[in-house]
């Protein structure tokens, strides 16, 4: 990730902005939108705010946490995009495609993306919550 820190830096800074969007974006959560767009509509649902609110005042440690979550989500949304790579191959030589393998990445990586919402104690967002569910 581009704007993760390195070395000591990890354990006493906050997350940057290109963090919290992936940590959105990871947790299931819509983009947030301009500051300045006067539009904020996560500062109208208790949940999105209180992730926010969490998300940008995360102790040390927990930064250096978070920052893990993200960086392993990154690396397991990456496998399933390498993973399309096979899809037009069953079987080569000896080889044999696992055909739930991509089934099998998304299943691990979102589980990686709760891990992440239940680190930080908040729930999954709409995009991380299955499709005919309905939260009221």
């Amino acid at each position: 990730m581009s704007g993760t820190t390195t070395g000591q830096d990890v354990v006493s800074t906050p997350l940057t902005d290109d963090e919290l969007v992936q940590c959105r974006r990871y947790m299931g959560y819509p983009a947030m939108g301009g500051i300045n767009s006067g539009q904020q509509s996560w500062r109208f649902f208790q949940v999105y705010g209180f992730n926010e609110w969490r998300m940008r005042n995360l102790a040390p440690d927990e930064c250096v946490q978070a920052r893990t979550f993200l960086t392993q989500c990154q690396t397991l949304e990456t496998a399933i995009m390498g993973a399309s790579d096979n899809l037009d191959t069953d079987q080569a030589a000896v080889w044999h495609h696992n055909r739930s393998e991509v089934q099998d990445r998304f299943g691990l990586y979102n589980r990686w993306r709760r891990q992440l919402c239940a680190f930080l104690g908040v729930p999954p967002g709409p995009g991380l919550r299955p499709a005919n569910r309905i939260t009221i």
